[in-house]
């Protein structure tokens, strides 16, 4: 396995990425701690989770996405841009939108709705009812 998963292109564009947004490695607390889940030796001798906390906003990244130290540094410090730009940008994150559409789902229907729905329902049981066989054709 390479010493550095990520290309050094991808690495250019992330460094970029955190200069556009004032991230500086400075302002980075990071510890690595030992990851859970399936892995085997590499899981349970090495601490490939990475845990990344940046000071002026306190946001908080846990990344133990791979298996690989360098590759979840990587992804944690990518996690941070999005968070920080969703939060700068004032845009709903991914997350956010995907709750949002789940609270819909959730959501109770109208009368009208299920009414429409129903009738729906009710039109396509007698086409199914047409299909049906009858005693009298046997």
């Amino acid at each position: 396995m390479p010493l550095h998963p990520v290309s050094p292109l991808k690495q250019k564009e992330l460094e970029a990425r955190m200069e556009r947004l004032g991230i500086r490695e400075s302002d980075l607390e990071e510890h690595f701690i030992r990851s859970s889940g399936p892995g085997g030796q590499n899981v349970n001798k090495t601490a490939t989770c990475v845990w990344i906390l940046h000071e002026p906003t306190g946001i908080e990244i846990k990344c133990q996405v791979t298996r690989s130290q360098s590759m979840n540094r990587f992804m944690a410090r990518r996690l941070l841009c999005d968070r920080l730009e969703s939060k700068i940008l004032g845009e709903k994150s991914k997350e956010e939108q995907r709750r949002e559409k789940i609270r819909r789902q959730k959501r109770r229907r109208s009368r009208r709705a299920k009414e429409k729905m129903l009738k729906a329902k009710h039109h396509r049981g007698e086409i199914k009812n047409l299909r049906r066989v009858s005693s009298n054709d046997y």
